[in-house]
């Protein structure tokens, strides 16, 4: 009823722990400091980095772009009604529509590199094919911003 809920990871690269490089647990609270909240209206992009300390004392750079999609609202719709328990004239012609309500959905990217202008737009880029509903692979696009080829001295490139 308050409008709160509860962040949820939906997908994740990679799907598994790397083992000098575990998935950091918490990051769906940390992605919302204001905690996970439906609003009325669309709210424009937001883009923040952050630095996590892990234990080894080793710094870990959080770059979190965060959106709003429309969803429907959980509350349903109540008419007015008068005193003998009918809808009012005026409720009753016109139907109820649901509220629309938006939600925050955050893309993150957790590097111990600090390159906050390439998170933005590495961001930038998976949140428009998202957005845009392009016929491209996630997987594949994020496996081309992690790679790149380093050509070997005097060799072919």
């Amino acid at each position: 009823g308050s409008g709160d809920g509860q962040g949820q990871i939906l997908q994740r690269f990679p799907e598994k722990d790397w083992e000098d490089n575990p998935f950091p647990q918490g990051i769906e609270l940390f992605c919302q400091p204001s905690g996970w909240q439906l609003f009325p209206e669309r709210n424009p992009p937001t883009f923040f980095v952050a630095v996590l300390t892990d234990i080894n004392s080793e710094r870990h750079y959080c770059a979190c772009f965060t959106f709003w999609e429309a969803v429907e609202s959980p509350q349903p719709q109540s008419h007015a009604r008068n005193g003998e328990g009918e809808e009012e004239e005026e409720e009753a012609s016109s139907p109820v529509q649901p509220a629309q309500l938006f939600a925050p959905k955050s893309l993150v990217l957790v590097s111990r590199l600090d390159h906050a202008e390439v998170f933005r737009n590495s961001l930038g880029l998976i949140y428009t094919i998202y957005v845009d509903g392009l016929s491209v692979s996630l997987e594949n696009v994020i496996g081309n911003l992690l790679t790149c080829t380093i050509p070997i001295t005097g060799g072919a490139q």
